[in-house]
């Protein structure tokens, strides 16, 4: 393709990822520097037949004007970065000073908002994603393997979680976990105890979690992957079949090599995904043993008074995250590129 056609195709998707994409986050950088205007007070001393007595009252006035004069806010620099509702950087010092043990400190960050949501963020990412690749692959090899009258019906099924939103999802699932649901009964009867509650324990909440995160998010990479199985060549596996290997090494040797640049696609779409995981907190209502930082943004921005400044800092640090998840795979991404050169 020409230099030239290929810039005026693609002159409208890059307008639009400027538009809806880099502007935002710049916006975003932009205000996690700033916080807004503290209100300006004026003290006024009245005076009265019983004395004089001194009253502190809002300047409206002063106010309003300094907050147009400047409407990003007053810079703070990367102060709240540092503050105790992010990375608390005073706090973790005081913490490893006074912590005797490497199990003690992080038993101490795990007391601070920001590290806490992190610790779940990164739990549920590194559980989910490997968890629903495996799930898919194995869901992918055994619809294949079925009989072509028997497929339709089983792709069917096997897509339900996809098509249902995530918050209705989770809904479902919440209601049929409660005490008084089919599962939750069930689960109780197992372990033989009726005052078991998935909701009120903070591990048995995370496994929930988890278990859902699968759920809704394995038919993706069943699609991935029984799509790429379409285009594995026959006569692989003829001769592999011809040299006698079993059925798990044809998978192992012919099978998962062919689709590791789909694992690839598939573990960069979870990653990114799962790190930004919201609806389950809020479907369950879990917020109480589990929080993660994208839940943390939408805390900052509800309510009478919006924390921009800090939802701000949040998204940006959430973003960093996302970008060293990410680096591993899209440099063993561009080794291979390279090596094929």
């Amino acid at each position: 393709m020409k230099h030239r056609t290929f810039f005026w195709f693609f002159l409208p998707t890059g307008l639009a990822m400027l538009l809806f994409i880099a502007a935002p986050i710049v916006s975003v950088v932009i205000q996690s520097f700033y916080t807004p205007h503290e209100a300006v007070l004026v003290t006024v001393e009245n005076c009265g037949p019983f004395g004089c007595k001194e009253e502190t009252t809002i300047d409206q006035e002063a106010t309003r004007e300094l907050r147009e004069a400047e409407p990003l806010g007053r810079f703070a620099g990367f102060s709240i970065y540092l503050d105790r509702g992010h990375l608390a950087v005073t706090e973790v010092g005081q913490a490893w000073q006074s912590s005797q043990s490497v199990g003690e400190f992080f038993g101490k960050l795990g007391n601070l908002p920001f590290y806490r949501a992190l610790a779940f963020t990164l739990t549920y990412t590194f559980a989910v994603t490997p968890t629903l690749i495996v799930l898919g692959l194995m869901i992918a090899l055994a619809v294949n393997s079925l009989h072509r009258h028997l497929k339709g019906l089983i792709i069917f099924f096997s897509l339900l979680p996809m098509i249902v939103p995530p918050l209705l999802g989770s809904l479902v699932l919440f209601w049929m976990l409660d005490s008084r649901g089919i599962l939750g009964s069930a689960i109780q009867w197992l372990a033989n105890d009726p005052g078991l509650s998935l909701k009120a324990s903070t591990p048995l909440t995370w496994i929930m979690l988890i278990v859902y995160g699968v759920w809704s998010s394995a038919p993706f990479a069943f699609v991935v992957f029984y799509a790429g199985l379409q285009t594995l060549p026959s006569d692989q596996i003829e001769a592999s079949q011809i040299d006698g290997a079993t059925r798990w090494q044809q998978v192992r040797f012919v099978v998962v090599p062919h689709l590791m640049p789909l694992v690839t696609f598939v573990a960069l779409i979870q990653l990114m995904d799962n790190f930004k995981v919201l609806e389950p907190i809020v479907g369950f209502n879990a917020e109480a043993h589990a929080q993660s930082l994208s839940f943390f943004i939408l805390n900052d921005l509800s309510g009478e008074t919006w924390l921009l400044s800090s939802a701000s800092a949040t998204s940006v640090m959430t973003l960093v995250g996302v970008a060293i998840l990410l680096s591993p795979v899209l440099l063993r991404t561009w080794r291979d590129f390279k090596g094929k050169q």
